[in-house]
């Protein structure tokens, strides 16, 4: 299995250069089955991060373009009239796959966001009154752009909360920048048509259903209600180098420990274990985290980044419910 393993990544990594550590929490997520948000500047690379996964992984997959004028109906089908045979027929929409990359999600209207809640969450869709199983390894790898730029619309809570992990890009350092400024496009970093499958569906479900059996002490549960009972309070602080900024919170449900579990069980079966340390929770926390736990990103200027980190020091690992 770890053979595999570091085959997708060293597939994914060739194509998104110098970002080690989102293409792993990418891959963990995935892993986790859980769906996945990609949130940065254009030109950073988000798209070529989804179409490498898809492409690595193996799995069926559509792209779609999220604009300000696509219905919900573009998404998940409509059942049309047939003349010749008298009744309803069902023209599947792009959700119909192993996974969708939703495109610029937050340039659609929050009732076309709105279609994708019920497929994440229970993993079918309904359409005048039927409801239609997705496949059972769907996934959706979303990209959106920041909220500042014009013409996007933001995604309530109960959109994001559906979304195990939300991760940046960020610039790449020198040594990657020269790479993909020197090299031509149909050279390094590698196009994600050129990648192979390095998984099979088969090899897919049974890393899923290995993950969901990897050991986890009673003391690691004890760490992740801590971490989400801290974020339950009225007020979280976080320490700037000169000021003390106080910062309310959206608590961390159940929902959310439960992500935070799986992701910490596929972070821990990359690092070829198969038991959960206190390590591992904290290398997804704030993936897993940060976009459910932040109010108004303008307001506070992005300090949730800061919060997770300050929640992670408040605990103790040895005695978490202490």
């Amino acid at each position: 299995m770890q053979n595999v393993i570091n085959n997708i990544l060293a597939q994914v990594e060739s194509s998104v250069l110098g970002k080690p550590y989102q293409c792993r929490l990418a891959l963990a997520c995935l892993l986790a089955k859980g769906h996945l948000l990609i949130e940065d500047l254009p030109g950073m690379g988000k798209t070529t991060l989804a179409h490498a996964l898809a492409n690595t992984l193996g799995l069926s997959y559509h792209r779609t373009q999220f604009t300000s004028d696509l219905l919900p109906a573009d998404i998940i089908g409509v059942s049309i009239f047939n003349n010749q045979t008298h009744s309803f027929e069902l023209h599947q929409g792009p959700i119909f796959t192993q996974l969708l990359l939703a495109d610029e999600i937050n340039r659609a209207s929050p009732k076309t966001q709105s279609a994708l809640l019920e497929a994440m969450a229970e993993g079918q869709v309904s359409i005048d009154s039927e409801t239609y199983s997705l496949p059972a390894s769907f996934f959706v790898i979303a990209t959106q752009n920041p909220l500042f730029h014009a013409g996007t619309y933001p995604l309530p809570e109960s959109q994001l909360d559906r979304f195990m992990m939300r991760i940046s890009l960020g610039f790449p350092d020198t040594a990657a920048e020269r790479r993909i400024l020197l090299d031509n496009e149909k050279s390094s970093p590698k196009q994600s048509s050129a990648l192979t499958n390095a998984i099979t569906e088969e090899q897919l479900v049974a890393m899923q259903a290995h993950i969901q059996q990897i050991e986890v002490a009673d003391v690691i549960i004890d760490y992740i209600i801590a971490l989400c009972h801290i974020t339950r309070g009225q007020n979280n602080v976080v320490k700037g180098s000169d000021t003390t900024v106080n910062i309310h919170c959206n608590p961390l449900s159940p929902r959310a420990g439960k992500a935070l579990l799986s992701a910490a069980r596929a972070w821990a079966f990359i690092e070829n274990r198969d038991y959960v340390i206190p390590d591992d929770v904290q290398a997804v926390f704030s993936a897993v985290c940060e976009h459910r736990i932040e109010l108004n990103a303008q307001e506070y200027n992005n300090k949730s980044s800061a919060l997770c980190t300050q929640i992670i020091q408040q605990v103790d690992v040895l005695n978490p419910l202490n």
